[in-house]
């Protein structure tokens, strides 16, 4: 007897992302004509190339191969490894509970922006190879505790006397214009040296959305949270990182007042 079996498979991916700083301290451009109201910057297809400083390579123990590629709603005993090594690494993905959750992608996300491999959130044979290597990013401060914010990379380092402590994804500036109140502006991060001068513990109803606890270091610019923290560029010149990040960073009072803030 013969059977007939139908497939089939259905995938659809979205990514939703919310606007993301104060319109306090823009880059504004004037008004453009035929210029987009709004930035919508689309993701960088290929590998990005690895900007200076290089990688480091860790002496610590690899992690076991696993026998299957991990990515998002993976459980199991190698969902606990990769997240045991994570941490041992230094990339924040909060508490190991070996599920593959949106907290353990972040973290992967800053893995292959470390190693400048392409960022696809699941680990395939490429980022399994950076687990072993035991690769993170360097720090270019030497001295006292500071965010150093590496735009080439989009990746937050917490960095105290000039050893990296925890390395986070971020989404900054997508550099495209977007248009308020009639008039253009570039949605950059800015470079250069600044410091922490206020903070609101709480969402922030900015001009051009939602900011979960901020923390300002260049007038309307922050770290925030933010419920989609993409691997590419493209806030309107605020470094995001995810909402648990952001609560994590609170509670451990991470970034005080007056911390010092790198970009570059």
């Amino acid at each position: 007897m013969r059977r007939a079996l139908a497939i089939t498979i259905a995938a659809a991916t979205a990514m939703t992302l919310a606007a993301g700083c104060e319109s306090e301290t823009p880059t504004a451009k004037g008004p453009t004509p035929g210029v987009p109201s709004s930035a919508s910057p689309a993701a960088p297809t290929g590998s990005p190339s690895p900007p200076a400083p290089e990688p480091t390579v860790s002496s610590a123990p690899a992690s076991p191969q696993p026998k299957r590629k991990l990515k998002s709603g993976a459980k199991g005993a190698d969902v606990l490894a990769l997240q045991q090594r994570l941490t041992e690494l230094g990339y924040w993905n909060g508490k190991a509970d070996s599920k593959f959750g949106s907290t353990t992608q972040q973290a992967v996300f800053a893995l292959q922006k470390a190693a400048g491999i392409n960022r696809d959130g699941t680990v395939g044979p490429k980022t399994q190879k950076a687990l072993d290597q035991g690769v993170r990013p360097e720090a270019r401060s030497t001295s006292g505790k500071m965010v150093e914010i590496d735009l080439k990379k989009q990746l937050l380092l917490l960095v105290t006397d000039g050893q990296v402590t925890q390395t986070f994804n971020t989404s900054t500036g997508s550099n495209e214009y977007y248009q308020q109140e009639g008039v253009t502006y570039l949605a950059d991060t800015p470079r250069g040296k600044f410091k922490v001068g206020r903070q609101i513990d709480g969402w922030r109803n900015a001009p051009l959305g939602l900011l979960w606890r901020p923390k300002y270091f260049n007038g309307g610019i922050a770290v925030h949270g933010a419920p989609s923290v993409p691997p590419y560029p493209a806030s309107h010149g605020c470094a995001r990182v995810s909402v648990s990040a952001m609560n994590w960073l609170w509670k451990n009072d991470a970034i005080p007042l007056k911390t010092q803030v790198w970009v570059y």
